[in-house]
């Protein structure tokens, strides 16, 4: 054990002492963090700009109330140049255009503006209905009331932070043993380690406690930012089951970055596979937004990767009240992962570059 804490000790001071390395594993990623949760404090219902060319009817005839309502998430500019309305949104200087000809009410809104384009068309679309209703002289026999099942309070931060932290981990897990493995073949340390007096298994255990205490690190730096008042991160009663997850998951990655640090014969190819794989496979498990609107073949294939499913069971565990049950699944699927990838990377093993 003594040996195994003095290899451990040492393989996580000269992580520290690499201030590049500090930077990429826990800083760079925290960074995310920071700029995304300050980006993302709203709902995301912004409000939209609306040229209205000419009278509109609907528009005009709005009471004061409601108009005061629709303040909220519409604005409407009053302008003359149909044409010069339509350039302004194909530049996106506005999100829409609408005009009214004997009595059909016209909407154009931009391909570019996909997110505010369904805004514009859904409320206008809504104040026509309304009107048809109106002119029936009938009260509607339906109304929709719409909210949100979590508490009005909850910040967008409770579903962005465990994609970031699950991409933090992969990320600090993978390189870290890629690039020691390369390096430190090239510098002839594996074959010293090789005839010195300690056991494979040992060094080993301090590089895969290395590389835990690392993701123990991110797990905590990032909780305790996530939890301060300006980004507002609630974590429900089972939070704790991130740590086994982010340990399951630390396993996982490392073995993705045996494998390519066994293949690789230099840093840069190392750095370089890496990035091909770390990075799709975080937008495909979605880190950085949600993948509920991929094609179906896409949303197969993001199932057969390990950070999807950490992804998941981390948001389960930190945001929506999940147990047991939600990541016991994930830990035996990212443990069978390290198994297999492991077994290639061993198969794939040298001693050096000869």
């Amino acid at each position: 054990m003594r040996t195994l804490w003095s290899l451990s000790k040492v393989m996580v001071l000269g992580m520290v002492r690499d201030r590049t390395a500090v930077f990429f594993m826990l800083l760079f990623p925290l960074m995310f963090l920071l700029l995304f949760g300050a980006l993302f404090q709203s709902d995301g219902s912004g409000r939209v700009t609306v040229a209205q060319v000419g009278p509109v009817e609907v528009l005009d005839t709005l009471p004061d109330e409601q108009l005061a309502a629709l303040d909220e998430s519409l604005r409407l500019e009053r302008v003359g140049d149909r044409e010069q309305a339509l350039e302004d949104v194909r530049q996106g200087d506005l999100d829409g255009a609408v005009w009214e000809e004997d009595g059909e009410v016209s909407v154009l809104v931009s391909a570019a503006g996909q997110g505010t384009s369904g805004v514009v068309i859904g409320l206008l679309n809504g104040l026509v209905q309304e009107a048809n209703v109106a002119a029936t002289g009938q009260e509607p026999a339906y109304r929709v009331t719409t909210g949100q099942v979590e508490d009005e309070s909850v910040k967008p931060i409770q579903f962005l932070a465990p994609g970031l932290l699950g991409w933090a981990v992969a990320m600090g897990a993978s390189f870290m043993s890629a690039l020691t493995l390369v390096n430190w073949r090239k510098k002839r340390l594996l074959r010293r380690l090789w005839l010195a007096p300690i056991r494979p298994s040992q060094v080993v255990g301090a590089r895969v406690g290395a590389s835990v205490a690392l993701s123990l690190v991110q797990l905590a730096v990032f909780l305790g930012v996530a939890v301060i008042p300006f980004y507002g991160l609630r974590l429900t009663g089972s939070w704790w089951l991130a740590i086994p997850l982010v340990v399951c998951g630390t396993l996982a990655f490392m073995s993705v970055g045996l494998v390519i640090g066994a293949w690789a014969k230099s840093e840069e190819a190392a750095n370089g596979a890496l990035q091909v794989v770390i990075m799709p496979m975080a937008f495909l498990s979605g880190s950085f937004f949600p993948t509920d609107n991929m094609p179906g073949w896409l949303g197969a294939v993001s199932q057969a990767l390990p950070l999807k499913h950490l992804n998941e069971a981390m948001m389960s565990v930190l945001s929506r009240g999940g147990g047991l049950s939600d990541a016991l699944p994930t830990m035996g699927i990212l443990l069978l992962f390290a198994a297999v990838l492991t077994a290639v990377a061993a198969k794939l093993f040298r001693w050096d570059n000869a």
